[in-house]
């Protein structure tokens, strides 16, 4: 196999109510208590802010060669989790783009991020991903 990544992240609990993962020099505290805590990311929210992470990077990647004009870009997300068994049954997006290009570029930069998105490929193979792309009302 080519173009194998490895990924090496470490996670430690802390105390009962959260716990701290790291990678790199990189550290983000995790809300892993039961009594939930505000100033962290739950781990259904860590995997939504991975895929919005994930379609970001890949609209970074895809936009110099697709010569596409971007000034900036957001992505809001929803997921819906079933009880029995736990786990996340869909997943909504929305791409919000800061562009002047034509609706036309904006799907291929939207097919472009969907296509090469290591996360979102992976999720969408387990999930219902669905999504739109759109551009800014600031551009409107």
């Amino acid at each position: 196999m080519t173009g194998l990544l490895e990924y090496i992240v470490s996670a430690r609990r802390v105390d009962a109510s959260g716990s701290v993962a790291t990678a790199k020099a990189a550290e983000i505290v995790l809300d892993t208590g039961l009594a939930g805590r505000a100033d962290a990311l739950n781990p259904a929210e860590l995997l939504l802010a991975s895929l919005a992470a994930c379609m970001i990077k890949g609209a970074e990647r895809v936009a110099p060669m697709l010569n596409f004009e971007l000034r900036g870009m957001s992505v809001r997300l929803h997921a819906v989790r079933i009880d029995a068994p736990p786990s996340i049954k869909t997943i909504d997006y929305e791409i919000v783009i800061e562009s002047d290009e034509p609706e036309r570029r904006l799907e291929l930069l939207h097919t472009n991020i969907r296509k090469y998105g290591t996360i979102s490929n992976t999720l969408a193979s387990a999930v219902h991903l669905n999504g739109s792309i759109r551009r800014s009302d600031a551009e409107a």
